[in-house]
């Protein structure tokens, strides 16, 4: 009897992952995906190399489109397997799973909402705790067969394929209601906490909502520090907008923010598990390990602040090895090093690299407050009092919201309180520290520096 045929899409031979891991995707095949395909009592069918100058031929868009089950593995955003994953989506309302491999950073953030299945990578680049991922893969192939939806076109667009015109004028006006909402929540940030609440309640359910408005009212409870009201928004998001890696993250944020730091350093370790490293979320995982530092070093508990301090500094490091383009966990790993006595050496050799990512990423683009605050701390770790009042005075000009000064202004606190022990007082940096303090209890404006 012939057994239903599940098509691969993936990475062929020996292929690089963004940390370097050179990953044998061939081994990857044989002895895991292939033998999780037998075991769910399907037909294993790889894509060949039939490819020539970018077309895809028509044996492949058969296969994708008849073939009853497929596997995509993500792993390194190689461009064909996404685009293959696309056409297999808009044709097939279920029976396709994703996987990816640990270790190569965070999924791109279009499939994000993907119930992706992680797999273990030895140091040679081949599969590892092999058993355990092919028997989790063949039971969800086994799940597949329940023609249980998992194409996010399906699930996100109502009534898809057959789309009426009637939907497409609702899309318009949709479009344009989006647009005064978020001119709206605009001003309504600018007023307050009790003025977002309030338009708030004009937008349940949040459920049914614009994505886009969503997540635009949860960024700006976090602009007015709103973290309780943050937190519970979440639970009344869609379930593939709560899935996503930057609600995730800032779920963290919030929680750590409200004192919360057991349930925000499980929600991101969680997150680190199953979508993979990121600079942003071991960025937002080092600011808990670092909140929990200060509080027993403002208590006097010096041996266990000594543990939690290199826990910090370990989160910041691991970010920005993710991402060694994203300047932010780095410069909170050398900052934290300079407050370490004596202070940690590896400081100086990350400065540089810190300095050189925070400068291509501004030749890039419009730098952002934090790109000039990175700057600041750079200039006082290196005691360079021009450059550090230049960045301060750029930082303030383009300033957002008053906990990024108070986030900065802690910083600088903790290196001259490090300083003043050390006996390396810098009176300059003082001047600096008081404007961003000040900015950190008012409203963005003109500079007195």
């Amino acid at each position: 009897m012939n057994r239903p045929l599940c098509f691969v899409l993936m990475p062929f031979g020996k292929k690089p992952n963004i940390a370097g891991t050179l990953i044998d995707f061939d081994e990857v095949y044989q002895k895991l995906i292939r033998p999780a395909i037998q075991e769910a009592d399907l037909e294993p069918l790889r894509a060949d190399e039939e490819m020539t100058g970018g077309i895809i031929h028509k044996p492949m868009f058969e296969r994708l489109i008849l073939c009853e089950y497929a596997i995509a593995d993500l792993t390194t955003a190689n461009a064909n397997v996404f685009y293959e994953l696309g056409i297999r989506h808009a044709v097939r309302e279920w029976s396709t799973i994703t996987i990816f491999a640990e270790g190569g950073g965070q999924l791109p953030f279009d499939v994000v909402s993907l119930r992706a299945i992680p797999y273990q990578l030895t140091p040679q680049g081949t599969p590892d705790n092999i058993l355990s991922v092919r028997n989790i893969m063949a039971r969800r192939l086994h799940d597949a067969q329940q023609a249980t939806r998992d194409s996010p076109i399906y699930q996100l667009v109502e009534g898809f394929p057959e789309v009426s015109h009637t939907k497409t004028d609702v899309f318009r006006d949709r479009v344009e209601y989006s647009k005064l909402m978020k001119a709206r929540l605009r001003e309504a940030r600018q007023q307050g906490l009790e003025t977002l609440k309030n338009l708030a309640c004009e937008l349940q359910p949040i459920a049914s909502c614009d994505s886009g408005v969503v997540i635009d009212l949860y960024l700006s409870y976090r602009a007015v520090k709103g973290w309780q009201e943050m937190i519970d928004m979440v639970s009344q998001m869609a379930p593939p907008l709560v899935n996503t890696v930057m609600v995730q993250e800032q779920l963290g944020f919030a929680l750590n923010r409200l004192g919360k730091s057991e349930e925000a350093e499980e929600v991101l370790t969680e997150l680190i598990r199953v979508r993979g490293a990121s600079s942003e979320t071991y960025g937002i995982l080092g600011r808990v390990y670092k909140d929990r530092w200060e509080a027993v070093h403002d208590a006097g508990e010096t041996f266990q602040a000594h543990g939690l301090l290199n826990q910090a500094i370990e989160a910041y490091l691991r970010g920005f090895e993710a991402d060694w383009r994203d300047a932010y966990p780095g410069i909170n790993a050398v900052t934290l090093m300079e407050l370490k006595d004596p202070p940690d050496p590896r400081r100086e050799q990350l400065l540089p690299v810190v300095a050189y990512a925070v400068e291509r990423r501004m030749a890039g683009g419009i730098p952002d407050y934090w790109d000039h605050a990175t700057r600041l701390e750079l200039a006082v770790l290196g005691k360079q009092e021009q450059q550090a009042t230049e960045a301060a005075h750029a930082a303030l000009a383009v300033m957002r919201e008053t906990w990024e000064a108070e986030t900065t202004a802690r910083n600088l606190r903790l290196i001259q309180e490090a300083r003043d022990k050390r006996n390396e007082t810098i009176l300059w940096a003082d001047k600096i520290l008081t404007e961003l303090e000040r900015k950190a209890h008012d409203n963005p404006g003109s500079s007195v520096l």
